[in-house]
């Protein structure tokens, strides 16, 4: 088999003219073409009186030895690779201790699930609730103001990945395609099939959470144990610092030589108790901005012009950054097309926001973070100090919505003419509980503030309307990432603590759920080798 990529045609393309183009750009005579299949379907909107969809093509040939000879040295024919997935081996007979994962977001999911497929029965603990019974908290809070610390967005079965976009693409280099693996599980729990295929793929909350449940199912089937409402406290370590069990809030001593530590970016008090324990943890550097809402409509036209509404191309995404002169980068950050601002804190007396879209990205308003980007030398100290760094600016936020939850906002005419809003423009805010105008500069950053201020013209110039008058920023947005990287080494065991396998998110190796997942198969793989297989 082989795959033909970056073979293009117009947006409102008949089906039949894909087929003629694979037989032109591959010069086939008739009969030469057995098979195809779309392996990627892209689109280029550089031109928006001209949407281009991209393909990359699997095609089966009476002779691929001839065509690929045809095409030596063109990039884009070339074998199809070989995306299987094979485990690194089974676990042994008489496995004395079972490995142990903490966690349960994408990294801990897919560690552990990997983990029951080689047949070591992992146990996997979560401090929050089941999924349906986590999604009645964390609503709670949203239409109550009662926030759960123990389950919300940021703890409970899936992860902070559950209350998303469920964005399924990334970045990270993976050369072995364990991205496929984790999008072919998706699937297997009752993800769409597109995602397989679409350039951009994503599922929705609603969706995650019926996944979530089946890939538990799965663990379970294969021997793995699920314990909620375990809240891990301490790591018992031996003379050598290996790890020898962990210890739970309720007292549960569970013996344990190897631990997957997958516990998300908001696990403060977790991290605080590594620390504690000697576990090398360094800062690292993330972002702080707000959230800004605009109608989807105006993004879809200024992104597709007259195509704005097309079902092959959706509701539009963007992706911006600002180089500000102070020397502080601006960008947008987990853009959600037709989705809603969401209530993520996790600590009580505090303002933190999300972004949430479901499968249809049907909501009136795109929202998006707007981000600044900042480093430990904006929180010396220890470690841990970047922790403390956000608290103060979501306790701010806190402050400044009125000390409801309810979240402080402001039009963005205001905001950049350096005054209070005192009522909401043309934009409706979809943040709940509620929002309170105010003053954003009052719970950010200075540097950040006059960051923004100047990128937020610049943005307007790339999408018209970007800085409409009456568009709504939310603030705080705090978690873009881990304040904190727990190093490890080539083995992926902590750097200085044997047996704990810092993982996902949460310990500074990941952003978002594709990559969170990859690197849930890599730390399984790890355990796997440091136990040894049969």
């Amino acid at each position: 088999m082989l795959r033909l990529t970056d073979l293009k045609l117009p947006l409102d393309h008949p089906p039949e003219a894909l087929l003629a183009a694979i037989k032109a750009r591959l010069r086939l005579e008739e009969g030469e073409l057995l098979d195809h299949s779309v392996f990627r379907r892209a689109w280029d909107a550089r031109r928006k009186s001209a949407i281009l969809l991209i393909y990359s093509i699997d095609v089966t040939l009476r002779d691929e030895a001839a065509v690929l000879a045809r095409f030596a040295g063109d990039a884009h024919v070339q074998p199809t690779p070989d995306m299987t997935y094979r485990p690194v081996g089974r676990a042994p007979a008489g496995l004395a201790l079972r490995p142990v994962v903490i966690g349960t977001g994408p990294c801990g999911l897919f560690a552990g699930l990997v983990l029951a497929q080689m047949g070591y029965r992992p146990i996997i603990l979560d401090r929050g609730k089941v999924v349906r019974e986590r999604t009645k908290d964390t609503w709670g809070l949203w239409r109550r103001s009662v926030l759960n610390p123990e389950s919300n967005v940021q703890f409970g079965e899936g992860g902070a990945g559950t209350f998303s976009d469920g964005k399924l693409y990334s970045q990270i280099k993976d050369p072995r395609h364990l991205g496929r693996k984790v999008l072919t599980e998706f699937v297997k729990a009752g993800a769409p099939e597109e995602i397989l295929t679409v350039a951009k793929p994503h599922i929705g909350t609603f969706r995650l959470v019926t996944m979530v449940e089946s890939l538990r199912a799965t663990i379970e089937g294969l021997g793995g144990e699920y314990r909620f409402q375990t809240k891990v406290t301490d790591i018992e370590l031996d003379a050598a610092r290996h790890v020898r069990a962990v210890i739970c809030e309720d007292g549960t001593r569970i013996a344990a030589d190897h631990v997957v530590l997958a516990v998300g970016h908001s696990a403060r008090d977790t991290f605080h108790m590594l620390h504690e324990r000697g576990v090398d943890i360094e800062a690292k550097p993330f972002s702080i901005g707000v959230r800004i809402e605009h109608p989807q409509a105006i993004i879809d036209r200024a992104r597709f012009g007259a195509f704005a509404g097309n079902p092959i191309l959706g509701a539009a995404d963007y992706k911006l950054v600002h180089h500000a002169a102070n020397g502080r980068a601006v960008y947008s950050f987990c853009m959600c097309p037709g989705g809603t601002v969401v209530a993520a804190t996790s600590e009580p007396g505090r303002v933190v926001t999300n972004g949430m879209s479901q499968y249809s990205r049907n909501e009136r308003n795109a929202n998006a973070g707007i981000v600044v980007g900042i480093t430990p030398a904006d929180y010396p100290g220890s470690p841990l100090a970047g922790i403390d760094f956000q608290r103060h600016w979501e306790s701010a936020a806190y402050i400044a919505g009125g000390s409801t939850y309810a979240a402080p906002a402001q039009r963005v005419a205001d905001f950049l003419a350096a005054r209070p809003s005192a009522a909401l423009g043309a934009v409706l805010p979809s943040y709940r509980p509620g929002v309170h105008m105010t003053d954003l500069a009052a719970c950010l950053p200075d540097f950040a503030v006059t960051a923004m201020r100047e990128a937020l013209p610049v943005f307007g110039r790339q999408i018209p309307g970007f800085d409409m008058d009456d568009a709504l920023m939310t603030g705080v947005e705090t978690r873009t990432s881990s304040p904190i990287r727990i190093r490890r080494n080539a083995a992926l065991h902590s750097v200085n603590t044997p047996g704990l396998f810092p993982a996902g998110e949460g310990a500074g190796f990941a952003g978002g759920i594709l990559s969170a997942g990859v690197d849930g198969i890599r730390i399984a793989e790890a355990v796997a080798r440091s136990i040894g297989t049969a």
